[in-house]
């Protein structure tokens, strides 16, 4: 094993493997598969429906700072937190 293989995580160790034992195979559409793959991703984050919530002055004062600080907009922070808390990874600072 190489010095790069050593780092690897357990998951891409197995998919390492598999690869090197000639188990991968190319698709003969991928831009048809990757065209399928871009539509449902696209889907996925499609802003169709509008929400409004009231939220405490300091709160969204704070939210507003967070999202200057990284450059994107409030609701699009906003959005990117609500879409971490479903899908389970947006996780708990201590």
């Amino acid at each position: 094993m190489t010095e790069n293989q050593l780092n690897l995580s357990d998951e891409e160790k197995d998919i390492l493997a598999t690869y090197e034992a000639d188990e991968w195979q190319s698709l003969e559409n991928h831009r048809t598969e990757m065209s399928k793959y871009q539509e449902y991703a696209s889907a996925t984050f499609k802003k169709d429906k509008r929400v409004n919530i009231r939220i405490s002055t300091k709160n969204l004062e704070a939210l507003q700072q967070k999202a200057l600080v990284e450059g994107i907009p409030y609701q699009t922070l906003i959005s990117s937190i609500l879409h971490k808390y479903i899908n389970g990874s947006l996780m708990e600072q201590r």
